[in-house]
């Protein structure tokens, strides 16, 4: 069986401006992709390129097999797409929206929707109007799993809601999803969802695809180095694997990826009083990784393997 999401060089100019920049990616059945970027990075583009939103001006795409210009009605059934602020038709109750949504899927799992909207304790009767913004994200994600969908595409589905009631959301959707064996594309702002959730991350930068592995890779692969300097502190030579470099005072802090026999060699000859090499969560990585230094950033890649 093909990947549910394979794509090729896909790209996207607004007016001069290049926002995606030959992307190529792949993930594989049953995987948690978390697509990643600061503001402006792509992101959103490419997935409103993958839903027909938005029309690539190169390279090429496939969901389940079909082209993302030639998506067959049986195709797009069995794929569930929960955009940016959960738009929703706000005079209608849920049950309206939910007879509204069912006519456009062959399967539709009637039972399965009232037990989660059981779960989430909404009425079928509330009017949307008054549902409170988490509300409304547990409106879209149970319509969204209605149909028993394959694949599903999700756009930031925790942009705006306050800490508590994203962390309940977030775990409700990972106890509703996990064991399913559904394909999942996730875009975030909030790492921690993505760190807690997906198997396998890609990181946009300027609109190109710098990472794309597993995301417990890519944290260990990325050490953030402390030198503390009696004295003046000297200049760092560029050598591999060099991301960006600060300077506190006497204190000098790389964040170094792949950090090897090779870069270890280069750091001590530096002359630093004391050496801390330390860990980095997915959020440290991440901004580490994008804070954007001059120099040009590494790529960093994993060979493709099932989740």
């Amino acid at each position: 069986m093909s990947d549910p999401i394979v794509i090729e060089r896909l790209t996207k100019y607004y007016g001069p401006r290049c926002v995606v920049n030959q992307v190529s990616l792949r993930v594989p059945a049953g995987c948690v992709y978390g697509c990643l970027g600061r503001n402006g990075a792509g992101k959103s583009t490419l997935i409103k390129m993958l839903t027909g939103l938005v029309q690539p001006d190169a390279g090429s795409a496939t969901l389940l097999g079909d082209e993302i210009a030639d998506v067959q009605p049986a195709t797009r059934a069995r794929i569930a797409y929960l955009a940016e602020g959960h738009p929703l038709y706000r005079g209608m109750t849920i049950d309206q929206a939910a007879r509204f949504t069912r006519r456009f899927y062959t399967t539709w799992h009637k039972e399965f929707l009232k037990d989660i909207l059981d779960h989430f304790k909404l009425s079928g009767r509330a009017k949307i109007s008054r549902l409170s913004n988490g509300q409304r994200a547990q409106v879209s994600l149970a319509l969204a799993l209605a149909p028993d969908p394959e694949l599903l595409i999700l756009d930031d589905p925790t942009l705006g809601l306050d800490t508590v009631v994203r962390r309940d959301f977030l775990e409700s959707m990972i106890r509703l999803i996990q064991g399913s064996g559904r394909t999942i594309l996730l875009s975030s702002h909030v790492l921690g969802d993505v760190e807690r959730v997906a198997d396998r991350i890609g990181i946009m930068v300027d609109g190109v695809l710098r990472v794309d592995a597993p995301t417990e890779d890519f944290k260990e692969s990325l050490r953030r180095v402390v030198l503390d300097f009696i004295g003046s502190v000297p200049l760092v030579p560029a050598f591999t694997g060099l991301v960006n470099q600060r300077q506190f005072g006497g204190k000098l802090e790389l964040v170094v990826i792949n950090y090897g026999e090779e870069q270890r060699a280069i750091v001590e000859g530096l002359g630093a009083a004391a050496i801390d090499v330390l860990d980095m969560n997915l959020e440290d990585a991440f901004i580490a990784y994008t804070r954007g230094e001059s120099r040009p950033l590494p790529n960093f890649a994993r060979e493709l393997a099932p989740c």
